[in-house]
């Protein structure tokens, strides 16, 4: 953590590119996520990130679920972007259980990205309201 405060948005997207992460705004209308007790999560006018850290891409939804729709209702996908770009369409559900919300794959990226323990990743993690970008960009 360098610096007292925030970082520049435009050198944390150059420091973000250096380290190979590409981070990408969808223009999601509408998020639905099929669970496997038949209660889909349905996120109408939610934030959709995508971020493709060395070729493994991660997808991360900010908003509260509008409803819950029961199964056959939909159809489709796991989950669907509409208005997104085609890998949308690939966002699963996971709940390992994790403290927060925040998904094992977000703690090990940013481990392995900012060089720190799980327990460090996963308290930037939470610090940074569950975005990996900010969390490594805090951790360097």
């Amino acid at each position: 953590m360098f610096g007292g405060g925030g970082m520049n948005p435009r050198k944390m997207k150059q420091m973000m590119k250096q380290m190979g992460i590409d981070v990408e705004e969808l223009d999601a209308e509408r998020v639905v996520i099929e669970t496997a007790d038949g209660d889909d999560l349905v996120f109408d006018g939610a934030q959709v990130t995508k971020m493709d850290a060395q070729g493994q891409e991660t997808y991360q939804i900010v908003g509260s679920p509008d409803s819950v729709a029961d199964a056959g209702a939909g159809g489709g996908s796991a989950a669907a972007v509409k208005g997104g770009d085609a890998d949308a369409a690939a966002i699963e559900a996971e709940d390992d259980g994790e403290d927060e919300g925040i998904p094992e794959e977000d703690v090990k990226l940013v481990a392995q990205q900012a060089g720190v323990s799980k327990e460090d990743a996963r308290e930037a993690l939470e610090a940074a309201n569950g975005e990996p970008a900010r969390a490594i960009s805090e951790l360097q």
